[in-house]
């Protein structure tokens, strides 16, 4: 066995942590939660407040397919059109589907905060994991900081939208939204903080407004809206980018639909406040990949059968074609902001969960000495019981983002393709190492929930194969022959923080980074 220690046998039990016996029950967990932890070597430091229900409405608020599908569907209508959006969305929901039941195994695994870097360290050949699994925490970092600026921003931009519309004198400008994202953003800070005991009942009552919310938007699109011609809305494909081929220009626009679909592994980063983790996280995380996944198909289908003019849409001056199509359909202000409002709560809240994530990751990475100053990212201040300097980070990250906005939108638009393809790599890497222990016959994890060789060799191979096209397309400008300013912008950024990473690796993090697989099984 090459990350996994040779001489411990895949079906031991390990013992309970003695530190954790005397834990209040709200962070001892099951005795499965303990056993994990002592096997993985770490300590519990927060409570284990969430349960099926509260951890299923988290990662279905971190996803929020049908509204963020909404929310960018502009980027789709351009490149693909009506039918590249729907098509790619079916096409994305299938790969994410055997995306996410791969990392739920891993999960199920190794249920810690860590994440994809913890289980590259687990799963790599041993002589690699050091290296390997600092490169994938750095693009964890990465992915959930940037995810959380960008959704940030994407609400903040949808209320501005929502004002233009029922102001039509209103004149938007670029730091009225870079303001709003500060509000968005202050809003997550604040409820990851103060009200963080609470976040487990708040997730349960939103997963009930993001069900309910969708019914709400569909009966009204359904009931009132026009129809579209189906053969056109199902075969039209639009290429507003000047690509060669339509084809092309609808793979392009595949952000539209990947950022929908993407973040099942936030319930990964949140494991160690959950209860019973190895069981809980696998029917979590393939079960939001499911429900989100339909109701985003047929939220996307709905919203493009009652389109009506393609270029009066995309030309709305709320910047916003959902909100021009719900005033088209209810041809009332007061109904159209009504559904646009429900649309811009559910995506603060997702932007809530997407920073609890991003928190705890860096959290987790810092706990392993992954990153410049890691024992303050790392402090769990008592009777906290949270990482409040990394969500204080992430708040940071959010706000200075968001000022790219003043000097030019795309540029920070550019930040939803570098979230996008740094989280697809950290995917691509852990799942490729699970794929190479299986073909190479090498022994994983004992855990709850598993795969036959089989069925996980052909779930794995499906999964890489749709991230690396997904990964190469991430960095594709939005339309052909780009000038500077329309440049996608992500792969400079992705290489610069690469950079950095590997010569923090180089000075320092070399000497003090041992990787995860080190601890198993110490205190």
């Amino acid at each position: 066995m090459a990350g996994l220690k040779e001489e411990i046998s895949v079906t031991e039990q390990y013992p309970i942590d003695p530190e954790n016996v005397n834990l209040p029950p709200e962070k001892a967990g099951t005795k499965s939660d303990q056993q994990d932890m002592w096997r993985m070597g770490k300590a519990q430091e927060m409570r284990r407040n969430f349960r099926f229900v509260s951890i299923f409405g988290f990662t279905m608020l971190v996803m929020c397919s049908w509204e963020t599908m909404l929310g960018t569907s502009i980027i789709g209508l351009i490149n693909g059109g009506t039918a590249g959006l729907i098509w790619l969305f079916l096409v994305s929901w299938v790969g994410f589907l055997a995306v996410n039941t791969s990392m739920a195994e891993m999960a199920s695994m190794a249920p810690t905060s860590g994440g994809q870097y913890h289980w590259v360290s687990e799963f790599s050949p041993r002589k690699y994991q050091k290296f390997m699994s600092f490169v994938t925490g750095w693009l964890c970092v990465l992915g959930w900081q940037t995810g959380a600026a960008n959704t940030a921003f994407l609400a903040g931009t949808q209320i501005q939208g929502l004002v233009t519309l029922n102001n039509p004198d209103y004149v938007p400008e670029k730091w009225h939204g870079t303001l709003l994202t500060f509000a968005v953003a202050s809003f997550s800070v604040f409820f990851n903080t103060f009200l963080v005991k609470k976040l487990p009942l708040v997730e349960g009552i939103v997963l009930i407004i993001h069900i309910f919310g969708f019914f709400a938007v569909l009966i009204t699109l359904w009931v009132l809206g026009p129809r579209g011609d189906a053969s056109q809305v199902f075969t039209t494909f639009n290429n507003y980018g000047g690509w060669p081929t339509d084809g092309l220009s609808a793979m392009v626009g595949i952000l539209a639909v990947m950022i929908p679909l993407l973040g099942a592994d936030g319930a990964v980063h949140m494991s160690e406040e959950l209860r019973d983790a190895a069981r809980t996280l696998p029917k979590s995380m393939i079960l939001t990949t499911i429900c989100n996944g339909a109701m985003g198909w047929i939220i996307l289908i709905t919203f493009c059968m009652v389109l009506g003019n393609l270029d009066d849409v995309i030309s709305s001056p709320t910047g916003q074609p959902y909100i021009a199509v719900f005033y088209n359909v209810t041809e009332s202000y007061a109904g159209a902001s009504v559904l646009s409002a429900l649309v811009i709560v559910m995506a603060m809240f997702c932007n809530l969960s997407i920073t609890a994530t991003a928190s705890r990751q860096l959290f987790a990475f810092a706990r392993d000495q992954g990153v410049p100053f890691a024992q303050f990212f790392a402090e769990v201040r008592p009777g906290w019981d949270v990482p409040m300097n990394s969500i204080i980070v992430s708040f940071v990250v959010s706000c200075l983002l968001s000022i790219i906005n003043i000097g030019s939108t795309i540029a920070l638009n550019n930040i939803t393709s570098l979230s996008l393809c740094a989280i697809l790599s950290s995917y691509i890497i852990s799942i490729g190492l699970v794929f190479w222990r299986r073909i190479t016959n090498r022994p994983l994890l004992p855990a709850p929930f598993t795969l036959s060789k089989p069925v996980g060799l052909f779930l794995n191979a499906l999964s890489l194969a749709f991230l690396l096209i997904a990964f190469v397309f991430s960095f594709f400008p939005g339309t052909n022959h780009p000038n500077a300013e329309q440049m996608n912008w992500a792969i400079l950024i992705y290489g610069a923080v690469m950079v950095f990473a590997l010569l923090h690796y180089v000075i320092k993090a070399r000497h003090v980074y041992d990787g995860p697989v080190e601890y198993v099984r110490k205190l």
